[in-house]
């Protein structure tokens, strides 16, 4: 996903986490260099068990929660 998404916000589906809750298997539902319009389809979609990534390297001044 890293390398075909490079620097883009990802809308994944989970069907499969590991015990790091690392993504193994899903679908890419949606994705943009915005992160505002993600939470946008995010909210339109209302997918159950879903994460949202970010593919490219994350500045150190972005706080992140988790």
């Amino acid at each position: 996903m890293e390398k075909k998404y490079k620097n883009e916000w990802v809308l994944v589906t989970c069907r499969d986490v590991d015990e790091n809750f690392d993504i193994i298997d899903g679908d890419v539902l949606y994705r943009s260099k915005d992160k505002d319009e993600v939470y946008k389809k995010l909210l339109e979609l209302k997918p159950k068990n879903c994460a949202i990534e970010y593919t490219g390297k994350v500045p150190e001044d972005l706080a992140v929660m988790l």
